[in-house]
């Protein structure tokens, strides 16, 4: 899921999946500038990213493992359209076509199949069927990690934002929100890539944290649990927060957010070299790589709400 709205998505590389993007039709509207979880990561592991993709609004290339993880999101989503007793196995495998119908009309995704695509997967008819049947395992694989009949959601594809007492808009979509007759919470998200290795377990629970803190400022509890499930893997990671971490979260994004609004005002937004960067798409404008970025677009960024202390010419 404009510089004043996030999107979901975020680098991707070995072992991570490329998040669906998200968005409504409230989306289109202008908004003040605002974090979710996938641009603070963004900006973690590369200022530059974080301006390309929010401030540049530079167009990036679809991918097959990006759509597959927005066609397997569509399927779960829609499966708990039904009544408990019809959500089978059956009835989410007679899900994927219609949704793939629809996905499909979207702009870039038929090209990723043209006989003339580079990938490294086959293209044109038998690689779409090929390609289906991966997602169709991936939606199998979650009913080896629920029961869906037993899920009762209070919430799918939900936005969460809240304004934290500093001005600070925070926004972004839970995949599922439940909450027991108890009132307890357990925010789940839908993974198409496998469970992360122990010492990246921090970086893939931060997202959920991000949720947990929206939903205590807003409801004023926090999660019991944090649920990842990993489809590729049958495997699921589970986190219960405290209040006290959740605080101490809160920190965190307001400091990164603080060195983002620095960034905005002087245009100095660095390129971090990293493993991620084999997987972006825009390595012929980052420095490091001998490229040059173009000129930071102040007029925009002021426009859109951004304090900037770069010449913006007079409207």
């Amino acid at each position: 899921m404009t510089v004043t709205v996030e999107t979901d998505q975020s680098a991707t590389g070995p072992g991570l999946e490329a998040p669906a993007e998200r968005t409504t039709a409230a989306d289109a509207t202008p908004r003040r500038p605002s974090l979710s979880p996938s641009r603070a990561a963004d900006f973690k592991s590369c200022p530059l990213l974080y301006r390309f993709r929010t401030i540049d609004r530079l167009p990036e290339k679809k991918s097959k493992a990006a759509v597959r993880g927005t066609l397997v999101h569509t399927v779960l989503e829609r499966l708990y359209d039904l009544p408990p007793a019809q959500r089978t196995l059956d009835a989410a495998r007679e899900l994927v076509a219609p949704a793939w119908d629809e996905l499909r009309q979207e702009d870039g995704i038929a090209e990723l199949f043209a006989p003339h695509a580079e990938s490294a997967e086959p293209t044109g008819e038998d690689g779409v069927e090929a390609w289906l049947r991966s997602a169709g395992a991936l939606v199998e694989t979650y009913f080896s990690l629920e029961d869906p009949t037993r899920i009762q959601p209070d919430g799918r594809e939900e936005l969460v934002e809240v304004t934290l007492p500093d001005g600070l808009l925070l926004r972004g979509y839970v995949d599922r929100l439940d909450v027991a007759p108890t009132g307890a919470l357990r925010v789940v998200d839908y993974k198409t890539g496998g469970v992360p290795r122990e010492a990246f377990e921090a970086k893939a629970l931060f997202q959920m944290k991000f949720y947990a803190l929206v939903l205590w400022r807003t409801r004023g509890v926090v999660a019991a649990q944090l649920k990842l499930l990993y489809l590729k893997d049958g495997d699921a990671l589970t986190y219960a927060p405290d209040e006290a971490e959740l605080v101490r979260f809160e920190r965190t994004l307001q400091a990164i957010w603080a060195a983002i609004e620095r960034a905005v005002a002087t245009g100095d937004f660095r390129a971090n070299k990293s493993r991620l960067c084999g997987w972006c798409d825009h390595q012929a404008l980052c420095p490091a790589f001998g490229g040059t970025p173009p000129p930071f677009p102040a007029e925009a960024a002021a426009a859109a709400g951004w304090r900037t202390t770069l010449p913006v010419a007079p409207v």
